[in-house]
């Protein structure tokens, strides 16, 4: 870790001298924001929580925070402005703060700029902070006086990133997005973005897609509302960590406020692998990918972009489907029934309206009356979906029973031994490579280091093995894939 932080500090900055400092089990990692003007006024405008981060870069922040009372809110606010008048600072600008267990906060440092998660601290204060830095920066005084300034209701910030959450929390995702479409629509949402459909993600900038912001009156209302957004979120062409999202948002620790910078190893300690799907959800799951393939199956014997199927005398209107999901097969008996569609699973059974548009991304089924948002991610082939539930993507395969009975008869297919490979999991730069061909590498030893979009990226050895071939070296670039170095 020492060494990889005088290697990232030379990159970005020419200078690898280190500072070492105290450290703090399980922090918390709080700031304030403060506006000045340049006649000696200076307003701390409240703490948000930013404690929710990923190789220290935040990923979901809120204003106010859990864990702040009142008088340690005021001590704070007076710190920061004491610091900002001190070096007689005239705009906005954040201080951040280490926070232990026991409330002792610790100065981080001042970033003298607009920060992403600006807009959570306008929310519940109702102060358009970029139109008071350009009348600081005119020259007039401040507007507000320190009791002039509430807290009214609560904000949440999700940023939403081309990364895959599945490795390291989220490596970066290039691609160009195909649809892209924001939940803007919705009460109490706020989208800043500088991207619409058909923009490329590339690897020469930050991969934040959108600051998704929400407010409610309270923590919970302006929760409740975060996951309608993260469920109503489009984004397909590029991987995304709105899975990542959806799931801490409704994680307990998170809802108990229960957080610190460790929150993410802690939770997720053997990484992020998806939201677990109980047996409910993955019967109503199934029984979704049910409707579709009648659906789809049905169009294609009468005809294209009808959004009302005429069932004729001809067409069969009960069927027995076998659906597997996770590795679990589960058998289903589907019928018609007037404008419904029953799907009976073992001893539930389905009532779900026939009459869907499948053709729009976000759908909106009714099972036995209960609403249920989904997203038809990706129609692999006949029978093979890929359908996001709860934030999280599932690949859902339905066959007729004749045809899943037909399928245990093919082969199984052979998985290719990966970790004989180092490949590159993004396109990027090699900043190092630690080994040559003949070098014996321990299990976990790493092998190289790859950067891309601002961030250095250890590549280690999953097993002890023996160098067989280094195919790149350092300063090269590789694409997504690519084989940086081969093991016998």
């Amino acid at each position: 870790s020492y060494r990889l932080s005088k290697q990232e500090a030379a990159s970005s900055f020419g200078d690898d001298r280190m500072l070492i400092e105290k450290y703090i089990d399980n922090p918390r990692h709080i700031e304030m924001q403060v506006l000045c003007d340049k006649h000696g006024n200076a307003l701390w405008l409240n703490e948000r929580e930013c404690s929710i981060q990923r190789r220290n870069q935040k990923v979901i922040e809120e204003a106010p925070s859990t864990f702040v009372d009142p008088d340690m809110r005021r001590r704070m606010g007076e710190q920061a402005t004491a610091l900002a008048k001190q070096v007689q600072y005239s705009s906005a600008g954040t201080v951040e703060f280490l926070v232990d267990s026991q409330k002792n906060f610790y100065f981080l440092e001042m970033n003298t700029r607009l920060q992403v998660e600006h807009p959570i601290t306008e929310c519940i204060t109702g102060i358009d902070i970029v139109h008071q830095m350009i009348r600081s920066a005119k020259g007039h005084k401040l507007l507000y006086s320190q009791s002039d300034i509430p807290i009214d209701g609560w904000s949440f910030e999700c940023r939403v990133y081309a990364e895959d959450p599945y490795k390291s929390f989220g490596m970066p995702s290039i691609g160009r997005l195909e649809k892209y479409i924001e939940p803007s629509h919705i009460d109490q949402v706020r989208c800043d973005s500088g991207i619409q459909e058909g923009s490329e993600i590339s690897v020469y900038y930050d991969p934040m897609i959108c600051k998704l912001v929400t407010y409610g009156s309270n923590r919970q209302e302006a929760l409740d509302v975060m996951v309608k957004a993260l469920d109503s979120y489009v984004i397909k062409g590029v991987t995304h960590n709105i899975p990542l999202l959806r799931d801490i948002v409704t994680e307990e620790r998170f809802v108990a406020g229960n957080i610190s910078t460790n929150y993410l190893p802690t939770v997720y300690p053997d990484g992020f692998k998806g939201r677990m799907l109980s047996a409910s959800e993955s019967v109503d799951l199934v029984a979704m990918a049910a409707v579709m393939y009648i659906k789809d199956k049905l169009v294609s014997r009468s005809f294209k972009n009808q959004s009302r199927i005429p069932l004729s005398l001809n067409q069969p209107k009960s069927w027995s489907l076998s659906v597997s999901l996770n590795e679990e097969n589960y058998p289903l008996q589907v019928s018609l029934a007037g404008d419904e569609v029953v799907v009976e699973s073992q001893d539930q059974k389905m009532n779900i309206p026939f009459d869907l548009d499948t053709s729009s991304p976000l759908i909106n089924m009714k099972i036995n009356g209960q609403n249920k948002l989904f997203q038809l991610s990706k129609r692999i082939g006949a029978g093979l979906y890929k359908l996001r539930f709860f934030g999280t993507v599932y690949e859902v395969r339905v066959l007729e029973q004749f045809a899943s009975e037909m399928s245990k008869l093919m082969p199984v297919k052979q998985e290719v031994d990966m970790s004989s490979l180092i490949l590159a999991p993004m396109p990027g730069v090699l900043k190092s490579v630690a080994v040559k061909p003949g070098d014996m590498v321990a299990e976990g030893q790493e092998v190289c280091i790859l950067e891309a979009m601002k961030m250095q990226n250890s590549m280690t050895s999953a097993r002890v093995a023996k160098v067989k071939k280094v195919n790149f070296q350092q300063g090269q670039t590789v694409d997504e894939g690519d084989v940086i170095v081969e093991f016998e």
